[in-house]
């Protein structure tokens, strides 16, 4: 897999990650503690996003 398409799959993982991160937050079944661990594997997916770029 190339760089470019390694950090286009990346940034489809972190756009479908936000999308879910939405959808759990409107939802009051969700629980605080699933949104906060999706929220902090969106971070890492973004700072790995980041890190590539910069190579």
């Amino acid at each position: 897999m190339s760089l470019g398409s390694h950090i286009t799959e990346l940034r489809r993982k972190h756009e479908s990650l936000a999308a879910e991160v939405e959808r759990a937050a409107r939802s009051p079944a969700t629980d605080d503690l699933e949104i906060a661990r999706m929220k902090k594997q969106k971070l890492r997916l973004k700072e790995q996003i980041h890190r590539l770029e910069q190579a």
